[in-house]
């Protein structure tokens, strides 16, 4: 399964959270089953990072994993600006959103992509830092990726 992008591997989890999810909502209603998603995979995010944050790591070893979630093309970027202590870019276009809508998961698209983002810099390194104020899974014409990385992890 190693040789899988992470495109077609969010695209195997979504095939399986999908009847959980509706099960979810039926049962629980929607905002109880978005928040138990949402949460679950924050956590799987923490994880992931954690398996890939191996000896020392920096913005530079952070920015070095972006092509992992570019194969396949899935991800389109724009690099803004870049130096040791900032990773700007902007994602002109995002397969993992249209996955998701060709899915018919589109309103849940941000709870299984865009929340592992941070959540994945909690994993990674907690000196990483995520500001992001609009993405194209909840209708923008693009993404804001703006990492910083602090000198010493906060408290």
């Amino acid at each position: 399964m190693t040789d899988l992008s992470i495109l077609e591997r969010r695209r195997i989890e979504a095939t399986v959270l999908k009847p959980v999810y509706e099960e979810m909502v039926a049962r629980f209603g929607e905002a109880v089953a978005q928040e138990v998603l949402g949460s679950a995979v924050e956590k799987a995010a923490i994880a992931h990072a954690r398996t890939l944050a191996e000896g020392e790591t920096s913005l530079q070893t952070y920015a070095d994993l972006i092509p992992l979630w570019q194969k396949d093309d899935a991800l389109r970027i724009e690099v803004t600006r870049r130096d040791d202590a900032h990773f700007d870019f902007d994602v002109k276009r995002c397969r993992y959103a249209e996955m998701y809508r060709e899915m018919g998961l589109g309103h849940i698209g941000h709870l299984l992509s865009c929340n592992r983002d941070g959540a994945f810099c909690t994993g990674y390194d907690p000196r990483l830092k995520l500001t992001r104020t609009q993405t194209i899974m909840q209708g923008a014409s693009h993404c804001d990726f703006r990492y910083t990385y602090e000198a010493q992890p906060e408290e």
